[in-house]
């Protein structure tokens, strides 16, 4: 007995696979890097641009021989942009092609997967223990069942969203068709968890939710978003949440596994590694990395904790006028600031910006359009606050890098997930019409 106690289970080997969108592809990877640290061996698979653009494991060295990028090339949709692999590369009306080109990984993902499991080694070599995916696999589970292979849906979103959403059932027996619906905590939240009272929508963001609710459409890849992450959620043995019981509370998190009829798991936050970042931001070359030395330059001229930076996250939808509010808004504050600029809808960039803005604020105020090297400027000391569209990696990132929260939600669950933010005192969401979100 003392000699059966005393061996080891063999490490798992485990297949990683995001959806096609930077803010899961890096929880994904900071969930693999976890998994690699405790010894076991990840598959991560993805398409080949989104492979690419990965910074190495952390710390390199140690997690690397642990960790086997697989690339997964995309085929061609009509109306899809040549070389589209992630929603970073497409504007939002586009989002459900690259669905449709997502789907069409069933075949190379199955082939796959075959191969995997025939394999008889060690490492990598051995076949899959599980496979880790999200939320847009719906087509996945069923070809793991025909090898036995178990999955683990991780959800990148708090808990508190989880359970807002809530799986089929519950919203087959208490169906939501009407925006003010989304207004109020579900019914199937039976006794209220702290902060209650902003477990809601604002009415101009429920409208949107009413919709893929009540009509629940296909797009272009011919399923709805919904019945996607329900038909996924269904098919796989546990959930997974990028969580934690000492941000989310006990209550909350106690009500999913009762609430989906499986087992829920936290991930805990999945910390940025500031360090490792910093490692690769030095190995950068070309105009990127050019141009983000010239940020960090302007950083470190800087006091400490006295720059706001300023980013909305990879998908969030920026019109134009958003963009002019905001850069009037900074103008008129009269703070430091670094913003991160990304295309809006229907424009691009600087662009957009009021007529002589940048000359205004020059001095005290940087745009960069395009993207920064996020958990390298919140880790900087000039660093002192952030204002974010409140996606939750964002919003972790800025947490766990001791930064107050200036929130601005701006889709999906954005809205509830600053309203619980703000509740725990860790930063302020920015006013809003709660009719039309003016």
């Amino acid at each position: 007995m003392a000699e059966s106690n005393s061996r080891q289970e063999p490490p798992l080997h485990v297949v990683v696979f995001p959806w096609l969108a930077f803010g899961h592809i890096v929880p994904f990877l900071e969930l693999a890097e976890q998994l690699a640290r405790r010894g076991h061996f990840v598959t991560f698979v993805s398409a080949p641009r989104n492979i690419a653009r990965l910074r190495p494991p952390v710390p390199g060295r140690e997690l690397s021989p642990r960790i086997r990028l697989v690339a997964l090339p995309l085929p061609a949709v009509d109306g899809l942009p040549d070389g589209a692999e992630s929603t970073a590369d497409v504007p939002p009306d586009k989002v459900e092609l690259l669905k449709l080109a997502f789907d069409g990984l069933a075949g190379p993902a199955a082939s796959f997967l075959a191969e995997a499991c025939a394999a008889g080694g060690e490492g990598h070599g051995r076949r899959p223990d599980w496979i880790i995916l999200d939320f847009a696999h719906s087509w996945l589970p069923p070809v793991a069942e025909q090898h036995e292979v178990p999955c683990a849906l991780f959800l990148i979103f708090p808990v508190p969203y989880v359970a807002f959403l809530g799986p089929r059932a519950a919203n087959d027996a208490h169906p939501r068709t009407a925006a003010e619906d989304f207004t109020v905590p579900p019914p199937w939240i039976p006794s209220p968890p702290p902060y209650s009272s902003s477990l809601a929508f604002h009415l101009h963001e429920a409208r949107p939710m009413a919709r893929r609710f009540r009509h629940r459409q296909p797009n272009a890849s011919g399923i709805s978003d919904i019945d996607r992450f329900w038909e996924t959620e269904r098919r796989c043995r546990l959930l997974v949440c990028r969580s934690s019981r000492e941000v989310d509370g006990p209550a909350i998190c106690d009500l999913l596994p009762d609430l989906y009829g499986k087992p829920v798991l936290p991930s805990g936050l999945l910390a940025p590694y500031a360090a490792a970042a910093a490692a690769h931001h030095g190995a950068g070359a070309g105009a990127d990395g050019d141009d983000d030395e010239a940020v960090m330059r302007w950083l470190d001229a800087q006091p400490a904790r006295s720059v706001l930076y300023v980013a909305f996250g990879s998908e969030a939808p920026l019109t134009p006028e958003l963009v002019r509010e905001v850069a009037l808004g900074l103008e008129l504050a009269g703070v430091r600031f670094l913003w991160a600029l990304r295309g809006a809808a229907g424009g691009g960039g600087a662009g957009l910006l009021p007529a002589g803005f940048e000359r205004r604020v020059a001095g005290r105020g940087v745009v960069r359009v395009g993207w920064a090297p996020q958990v390298l400027v919140l880790a900087h000391a000039a660093a002192g606050a952030f204002m974010t569209h409140a996606g939750w990696s964002s919003l972790v990132e800025g947490l766990l890098l001791g930064h107050p929260l200036v929130m601005l939600p701006l889709v999906g669950d954005q809205g509830l997930t600053a309203r619980l933010m703000a509740a725990r005192g860790v930063g302020l969401e920015v006013p809003r019409g709660a009719g039309d979100g003016s």
